[in-house]
């Protein structure tokens, strides 16, 4: 008999150790059959260059808080979350000298996790009224987009509720909204996160900083909406997120050659580059207290912001690069790199608003690693290597 109920929280659990890889996954209108197959590394090469565009710095802002306990309504809700924004805000600042470009808060934030009991239609929110005004305020405010997660509530009439983030643009606008593709399904009753609808779409979004596609929680573990993001040219992946993972989203970034912020509930919230390396983190520390006692208090020093570069270079290990000292010696801080000598490849950026960093790598008589690849496929089809 189906009627005992999983949590939420119980099933993510699970579901991070199991093995997924022989769920098949619905298809999409003009996309390959779907596998939830966490292979890493796979054909990192295939995305599009990204090192032919002028610097394109986006200064990020993300965050770990958790929301558990009593739901202290919508407009005290509504006032935590404003004041998460104006401290990333501060913090962008102080630290770069200019305003975010981009915020990323958490799984459902705005209404809370789903409920023990009753169904979603007893916590989701409409769109239109205080959560639209009140993101509209604060993002043309910061002039900045601002991703706002929440159980949203598009019809009361036949009681359609998403697991949605909306996107808010720098005078704010609704830009879009993404709905999520797999909802958590309760294994013994059959229903999605107590009554939501699986989303239908893989939106990417045009900002005025590049190509944004979002991602929330139980997505991770499918690559058909990660891929489908990366074939519509996203740039950066927004992953509002209940669970802290690292290991999946860091294959998801390498992949499919972008940046992905997640935004979190507890132990992490983490910025990783194209290269699936984490460039930027906050943790919980033990100061914080446990996640139980801290239900959802605010925390302190939970918030993260990082500038990225979305045009950039990927360069594998040659002895002339020097682990990327080759670019110092050149451009001096006209040009920027993390180079990790742990993978032997490194990810590279200009800072001269005249060159790309495409330039540069050329200048230095360099290949970038996505090029190198397609030559060494080529020359793998020639010689009749398997699978090529």
């Amino acid at each position: 008999m189906r009627n005992k109920k999983l949590t939420r929280r119980g099933f993510l659990g699970a579901a991070a150790g199991a093995g997924l890889g022989g769920l098949a996954l619905p298809a999409f209108p003009g996309s390959k059959p779907a596998t939830a197959a966490n292979r890493c590394g796979a054909e990192f090469w295939d995305g599009r260059s990204k090192s032919d565009q002028l610097p394109r710095k986006v200064i990020v802002g993300t965050v770990m808080q958790p929301f558990w306990g009593k739901y202290p309504g919508l407009d005290p809700r509504l006032q935590q979350l404003m004041e998460i924004v104006d401290r990333l805000q501060a913090q962008s600042q102080q630290h770069y000298g200019r305003g975010l470009d981009l915020v990323v808060l958490p799984e459902t934030s705005i209404t809370g996790e789903a409920r023990s009991t009753g169904t979603v239609m007893d916590w989701a929110y409409p769109l239109e009224g205080p959560v639209q005004e009140t993101f509209a305020r604060k993002a043309s405010q910061h002039h900045c987009y601002i991703v706002a997660p929440l159980f949203l509530l598009e019809d009361r009439a036949t009681k359609l509720c998403s697991n949605a983030a909306v996107l808010f643009g720098r005078q704010g606008e609704v830009v879009g909204i993404y709905r999520k593709v797999h909802p958590v399904v309760d294994l013994k009753t059959g229903v999605m996160e107590q009554g939501v609808a699986a989303g239908k779409e893989v939106p990417v979004f045009n900002c005025d900083f590049g190509k944004l596609g979002i991602q929330i929680c139980f997505d991770i573990n499918f690559q058909y909406t990660w891929k489908e993001l990366a074939r519509k040219g996203a740039e950066i992946v927004a992953w509002p997120t209940q669970s802290p993972q690292t290991t999946t989203p860091a294959c998801r970034a390498m992949d499919n050659d972008y940046y992905i912020v997640s935004s979190t509930w507890r132990n992490n919230a983490s910025i990783f580059d194209p290269t699936g390396k984490i460039i930027s983190q906050v943790r919980w520390t033990p100061a914080m207290g446990s996640v139980e006692s801290v239900g959802e208090k605010p925390l302190t020093d939970n918030i993260l912001v990082q500038e990225i570069d979305l045009s950039y270079g990927i360069l594998g290990w040659s002895g002339t690069l020097g682990n990327g000292q080759a670019f110092t010696r050149a451009f001096g801080d006209k040009a920027g790199f993390r180079y990790y000598d742990d993978d032997d490849r490194g990810i590279f950026w200009s800072n001269d608003p005249h060159m790309t960093v495409r330039q540069m790598i050329q200048s230095l008589n360099q290949v970038e690693q996505r090029e190198s690849m397609e030559l060494t496929v080529q020359d793998f089809r020639k010689a009749g290597v398997p699978g090529y």
